[in-house]
């Protein structure tokens, strides 16, 4: 029974929430993208309108809301709070970045104070607390954080991760809140100076600080709100991404602070539980922008029930960017036609490319045209790396999403292996250079040099092509599978297992292992629901026929269930750490892995 303080309080919520008006669209401020020289400047100017930030519970009500003008205010006293406890220009704030007003009040009070925030990850999955706490750890050591704060969800794991490491200070925000309003000038970022580090997933190796300085992270989002989105007053955004990953921090909480946006925030975890709710949220709202790697528009097309199709009207939604990951447009097709009658519009996905050491974009394709695919000879690309165009129904065809051109202010260079540019439609490994490429990574000589040149081009590590000015994503050069002198993209492996009725959407890793006398073996790690043996090894059969089909290789596979594949903290399948997890499992002291490819295919499949 709910005694009656519980009964009072949830009622006080209740009230409290009904009380709460979420920010309108930009309609007090004429929009302004330039004359910022730092992120300082583009709040002072946003606070002078009404626009903001709203948050959203998991039954889709309004819990917070957050103008620009409170956020100035709030982080300019935080800010002085912060400097009161003895913190130095340039020392570093670790912020556990939930989805809550919190993370904006911190990161944005660095910015008055001179300090360097760092978003950690928020992300826990059950039964994972040990590994959590120790990755926030390594991230607060790395960085060499003096102050970190996390919301009340997370002090636990914070208290335990920052354990003797010397912080000035850790705890919730009330903590910081409490500290005296100390009487002090807050003197005011340069555009040189770093604006915030901004993490990588940490795919294949601990992930490395990108330093983002002022002037870098705006001449990025400029080129953003004028080229990639072309926002107008009347946009508003909406969205469900990590703040701790470059697309979540950059695109939807910086983009839109800099065009004096409002933008509406679901949590990532509330997405996952129950993605309809951003459809909702768009629907409500009237959003006009929203993105989501492939798996999000996947996971909402899945959830989705015949009563939806009346209760939403997505007819507003202009934008919807694919990103954070490679294209797959299968799912992404299933999306468009399942929400076409609430009024969806399939020319709204906008393919785009890039990365945290260019600040979140490199390149958008062309608005209101929708995905535009590339199908090639898949044969020829493996063997030669060429783009060959051939019929969607013809022969082996890998499909390729067309990323658009790069933002203006980029170069780009697609290179072989002896560093010479390649020709048109030939794979080669894709170099930067521009205003909005990173300096490097904080603190850490070796590992800039190893990606960073002399002359300022920057090693993005992805293998594409072009055709004419536009760039095609086909890999990452670290998880190119080579058999017997083929290259093969693992994704290409990973599409088309998903085309087989009882592989889960997104459940599919493909990566290599050495076999006998060194020879690299394709390995597949497959999860399904399907849990008797001669289902498991029909459909192992079925994988492998398909592998041999179009690949012309023999794969191991092996079968696992749903939710087993490791993935990053943004979310993205971690083929190294599936990699890791199944050598793990089939290791053998007394044998090197595998004796044959067929051996071990039809063992896991039981």
């Amino acid at each position: 029974m709910m005694n009656s303080n519980s009964g009072f309080k949830q009622n006080h919520e209740k009230q409290k929430r009904r009380s709460i008006q979420a920010t309108p669209v930009n309609k007090s401020l004429t929009l302004k993208t330039d004359g910022f020289n730092t992120l300082v400047d583009a709040l002072e100017y946003a606070a002078g309108g009404s626009s903001g930030f709203n948050f959203y519970n998991h039954r889709g009500e309004l819990d917070a809301m957050l103008s620009y003008r409170d956020l100035r205010d709030q982080a300019r006293t935080l800010a002085r709070r912060l400097l009161g406890l003895g913190c130095r220009r340039g020392d570093r704030v670790g912020i556990i970045a939930a989805t809550d007003p919190m993370f904006h009040r911190f990161f944005f009070a660095c910015q008055y104070a001179g300090l360097i925030p760092v978003a950690l990850p928020a992300s826990l999955q059950l039964g994972a607390r040990k590994a959590y706490v120790g990755q926030v750890r390594r991230m607060l050591e790395s960085c060499g954080a003096t102050i970190a704060v996390a919301p009340a969800s997370h002090i636990s794991f914070l208290e335990e991760a920052g354990k003797d490491l010397n912080l000035l200070m850790s705890g919730a925000a009330e903590d910081f809140d409490a500290l005296p309003d100390k009487v002090m000038a807050l003197s005011a970022p340069a555009a040189g100076d770093i604006a915030y580090l901004q993490y990588t997933s940490g795919s294949t190796r601990f992930p490395r600080g990108v330093e983002v300085d002022h002037a870098t992270v705006l001449n990025n989002i400029r080129s953003i709100a004028r080229h990639g989105l072309k926002l107008t007053s009347e946009d508003r955004l909406v969205s469900w991404l990590p703040y701790y990953h470059d697309m979540g921090l950059v695109g939807f909480i910086l983009v839109p602070l800099i065009a004096q946006l409002s933008v509406d925030y679901l949590a990532t975890r509330t997405f996952a539980m129950r993605p309809r709710l951003w459809l909702k949220l768009i629907s409500d709202n009237q959003g006009t922008i929203s993105s989501s790697p492939t798996f999000g528009y996947a996971l909402c097309a899945r959830r989705l029930r015949p009563s939806d199709y009346e209760r939403y009207d997505l007819s507003s939604w202009r934008v919807a960017c694919v990103g954070a990951e490679q294209v797959n447009p299968l799912p992404l097709q299933e999306f468009a036609q399942a929400l076409a009658p609430c009024g969806f519009n399939e020319k709204a996905f906008v393919a785009c490319y890039g990365m945290a050491e260019s600040v979140l974009a490199v390149s958008f394709a062309p608005l209101n045209k929708g995905l535009s695919i590339d199908y090639v000879d898949q044969d020829v690309m493996t063997i030669t790396g060429e783009a060959v165009p051939l019929a969607p129904s013809v022969g082996q065809v890998a499909a390729y999403a067309d990323c658009g051109p790069v933002l203006p202010d980029f170069e780009v260079s697609i290179r072989d292996g002896q560093n010479h540019d390649v020709g048109q439609r030939q794979c080669g490994e894709i170099f930067l250079k521009g205003p909005s490429v990173m300096s490097g990574y904080f603190q850490d000589q070796e590992s800039t040099r190893a990606v960073l040149d002399k002359d300022g081009w920057l090693d993005t590590g992805d293998i594409g092509y072009r055709v004419g000015d536009h760039i095609f994503i086909t890999a990452r050069s670290k998880d190119v599978i080579i058999v017997k002198g083929r290259n093969i993209w693992p994704h290409d492996m990973e599409v088309v297992a998903q085309r087989i009725e009882g592989v889960r959407p997104g459940g599919v890793a493909a990566f290599s292992i050495a076999g006998f006398e060194d020879e690299e073996l394709a390995v597949m790690v497959v999860e399904t629901k399907l849990r008797d043996k001669p289902s498991r090894i029909r459909l192992a059969d079925q994988i492998g026929e398909l592998m041999h089909k179009h690949f012309g290789i023999n794969a191991i596979i092996d079968m696992v269930k749903p939710g087993s594949l490791p993935r990053t903290t943004s979310g993205k399948l971690s083929r190294f750490q599936s990699r890791e997890a199944y050598l793990e499992r089939h290791k053998n002291p007394g044998m090197k892995l595998p004796f044959t490819a067929e051996m071990l295919r039809s063992s896991n499949a039981a």
